[in-house]
């Protein structure tokens, strides 16, 4: 049996692959003690006990970026966080830290350094973070996901795994299972079974120029003989329509149906969208978020180089856009076929797999 610290957290980016990698490797040895370090203001504080593991914290400490009074505070802060993670590794008698990035990963990659714990890490983006910039210094091993992210483990082993994928769409990329789900997948969220549909989401959250320039467009998209499933995000203000085929949700409760049902989407370029549409093999139009430091773009530039992506910069995503490029691309049914399959040679659908087997090998014995 094996005591192993998971540690990352604070985006979906971060918790739904150490998820996965969790689960998986409960699946394979129950007998493993599985714990999770994050922070208490993180999506991890909902999702990690509700999937039955034990979530332990530390403070959440954003790397300073400026000369200010909160830079002057952060050397004893972590040292302290520092201290607490090794408390934690000496106490539970932890045999190996996995770390995915975020506010918790890097004291506990410090803390498992210093008290001699090997580590292995699974980097999301096509730019790494701090953190994990941090940790392939100490690493046993270090996952990608994707080729030619900048990052390796000075000492151990590095490859390209991909990123792992939930549990629904992992079983959505067999083969053929995406064909099999569409009826459900139709019916579920009240689509037309005989259209091609259009899916349009800029993430939990939103993004409000991809739903202006959409929904302004709607009637024209409608028109070309497509329709529209439109995932407006939570937090933006619901939009009411009155063109037949246009569907306006916030949210998707079945995000499994809505990829199954769609033919073309139109997205964001966050890891896990990216990660995602590119294991099932779905065309897309990535919009990457222009702020912070590039990462959306760089992480959709492989499908985009592959021919399975067109990548329209955030300023240049209007109605104007929509009316030209985008419905010329919806009338071109031979150009979406060919984008799918090059999207699919990108993909990787057994990525937690291979993570898991990397950490097998970066650490025998876990």
């Amino acid at each position: 049996m094996s005591v192993v610290l998971l540690a990352g957290g604070g985006t979906a980016g971060h918790v739904n692959p150490l998820l996965a990698i969790a689960d998986r490797m409960r699946d394979r040895d129950p007998a493993d003690e599985l714990l999770v370090l994050g922070t208490a203001e993180g999506l991890e504080s909902r999702l990690v006990p509700a999937r039955g593991y034990e979530l332990l914290t530390v403070e959440r400490l954003p790397f300073p970026r400026r000369p200010d009074t909160a830079a002057l505070r952060f050397p004893a802060r972590y040292r302290r966080a520092v201290r607490g993670v090794e408390r934690i590794i000496q106490e539970r008698g932890v045999d190996v830290v996995i770390g995915v990035g975020g506010y918790a990963s890097a004291p506990a990659y410090s803390a498992a350094h210093r008290r001699g714990v090997p580590i292995v890490l699974h980097e999301a983006n096509a730019r790494p973070g701090f953190a994990n910039r941090l940790g392939a210094r100490f690493a046993a091993g270090v996952g990608l996901a994707f080729r030619g992210t900048p990052l390796a483990a000075r000492h151990g082993l590095t490859e390209v795994v991909g990123m792992p994928l939930r549990p629904e769409i992992e079983r959505l990329a067999a083969p053929g299972a995406r064909a099999d789900l569409r009826a459900e997948a139709i019916a579920f969220y009240g689509l037309d079974p005989v259209r091609p549909v259009l899916l349009v989401t800029g993430g939990s959250s939103g993004a409000q120029r991809i739903n202006d320039a959409i929904a302004g467009s709607a009637a024209a998209i409608t028109a070309a003989g497509w329709q529209v499933l439109h995932l407006t995000g939570e937090y933006r203000d619901a939009l009411d329509s009155d063109v037949a085929g246009y569907h306006p949700i916030r949210y998707a409760d079945r995000m499994d149906l809505a990829l199954a049902a769609a033919d073309l989407a139109v997205s964001r370029a966050g890891t896990s969208t990216v990660a995602e549409l590119t294991a099932l093999g779905i065309p897309t139009v990535f919009v990457p978020y222009a702020a912070g430091n590039g990462e959306q773009r760089l992480n959709a530039a492989e499908s985009v180089a592959a021919g399975g992506a067109v990548l329209v910069e955030d300023a240049a995503f209007s109605a104007e856009w929509v009316a030209g490029p985008l419905l010329a691309l919806l009338a071109d049914g031979a150009r979406i076929a060919a984008m799918g399959e090059r999207m699919a040679g990108v993909g990787i659908a057994d990525a937690t797999d291979r993570m898991v087997a990397l950490i097998e090998r970066a650490v025998p014995g876990t």
